[in-house]
Order: structure tokens, then C-alpha cells, then sequence
């Protein structure tokens, strides 16, 4: 083989194993976490669905400061505060009474995540009624896929496992 054979195939590979790790720090992930509430469906929705309310029912938000927008409109976006002092910019991207769900993005964040959408979902059970918390995002650099998803699901628990003693 010549120099430049050998130096293209050299740099082929290198090209090839740059572009899959790429494409493997890129992966979209998914969650999702969910908790059962002897509630009514109509009771749990109403604890969860203000957009402006977190800091009433997640036990680690201490306030929300809607910084564009209005309410629960598509295009409002909040900051949450978190009882440590984090801040989390986040945009409403839909919003619906009659389905008992919103969707949502990050938009700035410490979380390790990026490109997250979620969704919050109450559904009417036989029994009283769930609430679902799904997720799309990518592990921030610097972040394993692992470590991303137990964060995210921390957050989620604490959230849903609050409402438990919060939907009356």
C-alpha cells in the first residue's frame, strides 16, 4: 500500500468513528414515570394543570415566573425556581382542557438534558385516576444517557409521588 492509500483509509475511519459518536451522543431518549390517585380524574387535573402552579404540587419548585405569555397559552414561557435557587426557562407548547394534558420544552436549564419535550397527562381509571409524565430529550454533553434518565426520573418521582398528598 502507498502513503495515500494508507492515509485515506486512515482518515475514512477516522470520519466513520467521529460520525458514530456522534450519532451515539446524540441518542433520544424517553421516559416516562406515572402514579395512580384514588382522586377523580377532574380533581387530579385541576392540582396540575396551571402552567404557573408547579410550586403548588412538585416539592422542589419554589416559585414560577411567567416571563412571556399569559396563563395556560401556547408560547408562554416561564422560568421555575427551584428551592435551591436553580433556574429552568421553560415554553408551553400546547395546552388542553379537554384532553387534561399540556406539552412542554426546555428552553435553558442546569438538568443534563437537552432537545426535551414532555407532556402531563391525566387519565380518568375506574378507580380514580393516573397521572403520566412522558419525555423526549438527549443526554447533555458531557452526560451519559444513564445519568440523564435517573435525573429526569428523580425529578419526575418527586413531582408524582407529591401529588399523592396533594390531590384531595
Amino acid at each position: 500500500m502507498t502513503f495515500v492509500s494508507i492515509r485515506s483509509i486512515g482518515l475514512g475511519l477516522l470520519m466513520a468513528f467521529a460520525a458514530a459518536g456522534a450519532l451515539a451522543a446524540g441518542k433520544t431518549l424517553t421516559l416516562t414515570e406515572k402514579v395512580d390517585l384514588p382522586a377523580s380524574a377532574t380533581q387530579a387535573w385541576a392540582t396540575i394543570k396551571d402552567f404557573n402552579g408547579w410550586q403548588d404540587w412538585h416539592p422542589a419548585i419554589g416559585s414560577t415566573e411567567i416571563i412571556r405569555g399569559k396563563g395556560n397559552t401556547k408560547g408562554t414561557a416561564r422560568i421555575l425556581i427551584t428551592k435551591d435557587g436553580a433556574r429552568i426557562t421553560e415554553e408551553l407548547m400546547s395546552h388542553s382542557t379537554a384532553a387534561m394534558k399540556y406539552s412542554y420544552r426546555i428552553i435553558d436549564s442546569p438538568l443534563p438534558v437537552t432537545n426535551y419535550l414532555s407532556t402531563l397527562k391525566v387519565n380518568k381509571t375506574k378507580t380514580g385516576s393516573t397521572v403520566v409524565w412522558t419525555a423526549t430529550f438527549k443526554a447533555k454533553a458531557g452526560n451519559s444517557d444513564d445519568d440523564a434518565k435517573k435525573t429526569m426520573a428523580g425529578v419526575y418521582r418527586a413531582g408524582l409521588d407529591n401529588l399523592k398528598n396533594v390531590v384531595k
